[in-house]
């Protein structure tokens, strides 16, 4: 029954396993021009789907609220869409010399040019009790931002511009990502009070479409029989995106918490969690179209689909230790307060 429980609370994280088990034993059924057509459902369908449902839940009112606090935004758009892939590419140029499999270590660089996710960030931040406006805020304008910004790291840290299509790249961005994002604000302004009182499930939705999306890659991957991924190069993988998650965390506990930063504890949350957390939802979708048909495409999604669960593990069990230090400096700034 406990067992039960917990697959019904992870599961996503079983959906992506058995995603990539079912691609393993007929991966003929996802293959582009196999019977589930995913040039189309997946490319078109499916990535407009993610983006229409991200648009319908995004709550414009508590966004333009945040929007006073430019510092700590600044802070967070710099340290998650430059400062992070650009410390990944250097920490890269040592480990190319090492054995593992290069399309791994792509995949690392893929992680970095991600924006921040629209949830769990958030979850997080609401878990600890930190500026729960502010990672909404910054975990939206963020996925905004990296509409622009991602294909155009991406394509930067890994494609020559000579063999990447731009145009036919941010033509098809625009029509599966922006127009569905535009089209679900709007739709948002008319069903606002119905979508308040029923709360639908938007991350189960956008969460199910993902799980085509990562099969479908996968049978691509299985269908090339000149793809070989050794295990040790996984097992590395897994203990560089853990570190990396640990250290970039230490690094915004630092530089936020400075004397003259300006940040209050509960702005400290937000930042540890929003600056250093990157997107599945909106990633994988990128991934399929700045590399579409590239026959490595699944190996460079491995980091992204390690990275997303080991984010919210490692966060969640790092959430009474962050309250306790919130909590506890918080009493602080009140006993130093001068009373009147």
């Amino acid at each position: 029954m406990r067992l039960l429980e917990r697959v019904r609370k992870e599961w996503f994280m079983v959906g992506i396993v058995v995603a990539i088990g079912a691609a393993k034993l007929e991966p003929s059924v996802g293959v582009n021009g196999g019977p589930l057509k995913p040039e189309i459902t997946v490319s078109y369908i499916a990535v407009a789907t993610i983006f229409f449902n991200s648009g319908l839940s995004l709550k414009t009112e508590e966004l333009t609220s945040a929007l006073v606090h430019l510092k700590l935004h600044l802070f967070i758009q710099i340290f998650t869409l430059a400062f992070f892939p650009a410390t990944i590419w250097l920490f890269l140029q040592l480990l190319s010399v090492t054995t593992i499999n290069e399309w791994l270590l792509k995949g690392l660089q893929t992680v970095g040019c991600m924006p921040p996710p629209v949830s769990s960030a958030v979850i997080l931040t609401k878990a600890v009790g930190g500026n729960e406006a502010a990672a909404i805020f910054n975990s939206a304008f963020g996925s905004f931002l990296g509409i622009v910004v991602t294909p155009v790291l991406l394509l930067l840290f890994l494609g020559s511009s000579s063999s990447v299509p731009f145009t036919s790249i941010f033509s098809q961005l625009f029509m599966t990502v922006v127009v569905p994002l535009i089209i679900g604000q709007i739709v948002r302004r008319y069903i606002k009070d119905w979508l308040e009182r029923k709360k639908p499930p938007f991350g189960v939705v956008s969460s199910s479409v993902l799980l085509m999306i990562i099969y479908t890659t996968f049978c691509d991957t299985f269908s090339n029989p000149s793809i070989d991924l050794d295990k040790f190069s996984l097992v590395l993988i897994l203990f560089i995106i853990v570190s990396v998650q640990l250290s970039f965390m230490l690094l915004t506990f630092i530089f936020s918490t400075r004397n003259n930063s300006g940040f209050t504890p509960a702005d400290t949350v937000a930042i540890i969690f929003c600056s250093t957390h990157k997107s599945l939802t909106l990633g994988i979708p990128m991934l399929k179209i700045v590399f579409a048909g590239h026959e490595h495409l699944s190996l460079i999604s491995v980091p992204l689909l390690i990275y997303h669960p080991a984010q919210i593990l490692l966060g969640s069990v790092l959430v009474p230790t962050i309250k306790s230090w919130m909590v506890s400096r918080q009493k602080g700034v009140k006993l130093t307060r001068p009373t009147v």
